[in-house]
C-alpha cells in the first residue's frame, strides 16, 4: 500500500506554505493560474522542497485527486498539527550602509505570520541578523522545532560553523584577532538559539523562491519608509565596518 501524503507544500498559490490537510492546500491552488504544489509524507520533506522547488510546469489543482486507504478518491482527513515551524527571513540596506529593512514569514500548520521593521541607517548584515532575531523572539510555538531559512551566508555560516560562538568566547574577537562586527546582534541571536530547537538553512536569494521573495518585498518596503528609527547599535559605533 502506498504511503498517504499528509503534508502539502504550496510554492505558488494564494498563500504559499505547508499545509497538513488537503482541503487547506486545495483552497490555495484551485483556480490559481500557475499554481505549484506537491504532497509529501513528512513535514521535513515538504519544507525541503519548498525551500528549493524544482522548475517545471505547475500542477493543475482542478484535476488533482488523492487516493484514500479504501481505494476511492477524495479529500484526506486532517492528520494533525505539523511538527515543525518553518521560518523565512531576509534583510538589507539601500546602498549599504543606508536605510534598511527586514522581513519574516513564519509558517505553522497552515497558519502564516509576517513581520517586518526597519532603521534609518544600517547595513545588509545587520538587517539579516535582525530578521532572524525578530523571527525567533516573536515565535509563538516555542516548544516546536524550527527550520529557519536565510539567504545570508554570513548568518547561516556564523551559526552552523560555530564562528559566532567562537567570537563570543574570545570576547568578540575573531580568529584573525580582529574585532567581530555586530556583537550586539550576534549576542541576541545566540541567546535565542540556545533556548530553542532551531536549525539554520541557506537558500539562494532572488531565485524564484516565493517565501524568500516575500521576505525581500517586506524588507524593501520598510527600507523605503520615512521616519524610520535609529539603529543605535550601528550609529553609535559608526566607523566599524559591518
Amino acid at each position: 500500500m502506498a504511503t498517504k501524503k499528509k503534508f502539502y507544500a504550496v510554492a505558488a498559490g494564494r498563500v504559499p506554505g505547508i499545509y497538513s490537510a488537503w482541503p487547506q492546500a486545495q483552497r490555495q491552488v484551485e483556480g490559481f493560474a500557475g499554481a505549484r504544489f506537491k504532497g509529501f509524507a513528512s513535514h521535513a520533506e515538504a519544507a525541503a522542497w519548498l525551500a528549493d522547488p524544482p522548475p517545471g510546469p505547475a500542477k493543475r489543482a482542478a484535476k488533482t485527486r488523492i487516493r484514500t486507504e479504501g481505494g476511492g478518491s477524495g479529500e484526506l482527513p486532517d492528520p494533525g498539527a505539523a511538527d515543525e515551524v518553518l521560518i523565512y527571513t531576509d534583510g538589507g540596506a539601500i546602498n549599504n550602509p543606508g536605510p534598511g529593512g527586514y522581513g519574516v514569514v513564519q509558517l505553522y500548520n497552515g497558519e502564516r505570520k509576517e513581520l517586518s521593521g526597519g532603521f534609518r541607517l544600517t547595513t545588509n548584515n545587520r538587517m539579516e541578523l535582525m530578521a532572524c532575531i525578530v523571527a525567533l523572539r516573536e515565535l509563538e510555538y516555542r516548544d516546536r522545532p524550527v527550520r529557519l531559512y536565510s539567504d545570508s551566508s554570513y548568518v547561516v555560516n556564523g551559526i552552523n560553523r560555530g564562528w559566532a560562538q567562537g567570537w563570543r568566547r574570545r570576547g568578540w574577537i575573531k580568529a584573525d584577532r580582529q574585532p567581530a562586527v555586530n556583537p550586539d546582534l550576534w549576542g541576541q541571536l545566540l541567546d535565542l538559539v540556545a533556548r530553542l530547537r532551531v536549525t539554520f538553512h541557506w537558500v539562494r536569494g532572488h531565485a524564484g523562491n516565493p517565501l524568500n521573495e516575500r521576505c525581500d518585498q517586506l524588507a524593501v518596503a520598510m527600507a523605503r519608509r520615512s521616519g524610520l528609527p535609529m539603529d543605535e547599535g550601528y550609529e553609535q559605533k559608526r566607523g566599524v565596518g559591518a
